[in-house]
């Protein structure tokens, strides 16, 4: 009788504290995940959806459990409670080696990107969810039990794991991964439910052999934890965006060329030794229409995305000035100062979104070019029909604005959306591609560049690095794709983009 007294008078504090500091490690633990697994699928809606959903999945299984386990006597609950809790730390601590042991043939053997990422999501988060999801009723029901106004402690609990659940976003996003990276903060997590593990043996008084066994297994948490740690590095930097990796492509120190990879794509390729010189389709394009259009030597540009800033480099190597760029992240733009040779002194460089950064500013500019386009992660944003206008505001009498696009040839939904929704903007929109019959099920890159008046040539020779000729597809034939998609203009109400692009391989 004394005994179910003493766990009545449980500090009500103390029980809330518990709650709201596993909802918010839980929480923590969400948001690394998406940036733990973007390396290998990238960082999209989909990406994002799956996770989301493969969390809730093991919250609910785990809300289940601790439901059935919260019918037992308090002590007993409590002690069940802290063994699930050193499950959750060694899972937690063990989902970077899952990831990289299983990332590889998961990647391979899945071809389709939803069934890769929740492939993903499972095998390296769902424990860790589940088991940290079961201590939420069962610390709820030891609040509630013989207390006065039991209703409000019920009230506290829920709330306690609100607000853990905001604290623990909110720390993700602007400490732990920023500053620690995502393995660092696992383990952080993985010690925090080691924590709440000796908390809910001592609330449950556990005996001298349980808190032996279960020191037995924080240590195995922790042991897993710092292997996971050793692990070789994914990214050369890992930043509050991306993860940024530098790899080289030519052996001769002579001519060195190297190539940009954010989180799994190959983002840019940029030599040393000519900095005129374009290594992808896109690039080529959007370096050479623009001064083709523009007919002159210098010209003033504003840059959508920075990458590794070959277009930029490659202008002011021209002597073209009056360049400015807008980068997201800082940590791109030192990159491509660092390992890609690119001189922050030659332009004007804004680390924010490019959309905020073009609507502050009052400036007009000769040429926009627009290259956040990427693999299945489109900037939806970026895309509609409120930007465009915001871009032909901003451009000069007889401006252009050029942006790169990738579409499935089978498919091209999204290449018609944005035509059609440029075209609503702009009296002359055309898009260029290479010059070639395209592969069945290809992912093609195109350019669309939209002004005042059609450009005063069908076709351009460029190099990438090859001898390239890229043409601008016939008006007729471009009317007759956007006739049988009958694609809708983009909003910023309603801009499917992602959903227009459709599954494609993950990895390029």
């Amino acid at each position: 009788m004394t005994k179910q007294i003493e766990r009545a008078l449980i500090p009500l504090w103390l029980l809330i504290f518990l709650q709201a500091g596993i909802s918010a490690s839980s929480l923590v633990v969400e948001i690394v995940a998406g940036r733990m697994i973007a390396p290998y699928v990238g960082m999209s809606l989909y990406t994002w959806t799956s996770i989301i959903a493969v969390v809730l999945a093991g919250f609910s299984v785990g809300h289940w459990w601790g439901g059935r386990i919260a019918a037992q006597a308090t002590d007993r609950a409590l002690r069940i409670t802290g063994w699930t809790m050193i499950a959750a730390a060694c899972t937690t601590a063990g989902a970077t080696v899952l990831l990289r042991a299983f990332a590889g043939p998961v990647v391979e053997n899945l071809q389709h990107p939803l069934a890769a990422i929740t492939a993903l999501s499972t095998l390296a988060f769902f424990l860790p969810s589940l088991f940290a999801g079961v201590p939420a009723p069962i610390l709820t029901v030891a609040a509630m039990r013989e207390r006065d106004q039991s209703e409000r402690a019920l009230g506290a609990m829920f709330a306690a794991g609100a607000i853990g659940a905001i604290a623990g976003t909110l720390l993700a996003g602007f400490l732990f991964v920023p500053w620690f990276g995502s393995v660092t903060t696992l383990l952080v997590i993985a010690a925090v439910y080691g924590i709440a593990a000796l908390v809910c043996f001592w609330l449950g008084a556990a005996s001298r052999r349980e808190v032996l066994v279960s020191t037995a297994g924080l240590c195995l948490a922790f042991l897993t934890g710092l292997g996971a740690l050793h692990l070789p590095t994914i990214c050369d930097r890992e930043s509050s965006y991306y993860c940024l990796r530098t790899i080289a492509l030519s052996d001769d120190p002579q001519d060195p060329v190297r190539l940009m990879v954010v989180d799994h794509l190959a983002h840019g390729i940029s030599g040393r030794e000519d900095p005129r010189l374009m290594y992808t389709d896109h690039a080529a394009m959007l370096d050479a229409l623009p001064r083709m259009r523009m007919g002159r030597r210098d010209f003033t540009s504003f840059h959508i995305g920075g990458g590794t800033y070959s277009v930029p480099r490659a202008w002011a190597d021209r002597g073209i000035s009056g360049i400015t760029i807008a980068e997201i992240d800082p940590e791109v733009t030192a990159t491509a100062i660092d390992t890609f040779w690119f001189d922050p002194t030659t332009a004007t460089i804004v680390h924010g979104d490019a959309r905020l950064a073009l609507r502050n500013s009052a400036q007009q500019f000769d040429v926009i070019v627009g290259d956040a386009f990427t693999d299945i992660a489109a900037p939806e944003h970026l895309v509609t029909q409120e930007f465009f206008s915001l871009v032909s505001d901003r451009l000069t009498p007889g401006g252009i604005f050029a942006m790169n696009l990738i579409d499935n040839v089978d498919r091209l939904d999204a290449l018609a959306a944005v035509v059609t929704t440029l075209r609503a903007v702009f009296p002359s929109v055309e898009v260029w591609t290479e010059a070639s019959t395209p592969i069945p099920n290809e992912r093609r890159v195109f350019v669309l560049v939209a002004s005042a008046t059609d450009s005063p040539v069908s076709a351009i020779d460029a190099l990438a690095p090859e001898p390239i000729r890229f043409q601008a597809l016939e008006p007729a034939f471009l009317n007759g794709i956007l006739a049988q998609k009958n694609a809708r203009i983009l909003t910023d109400n309603h801009a499917p983009l992602t959903h227009l692009m459709g599954f494609d391989p993950v990895i390029d």
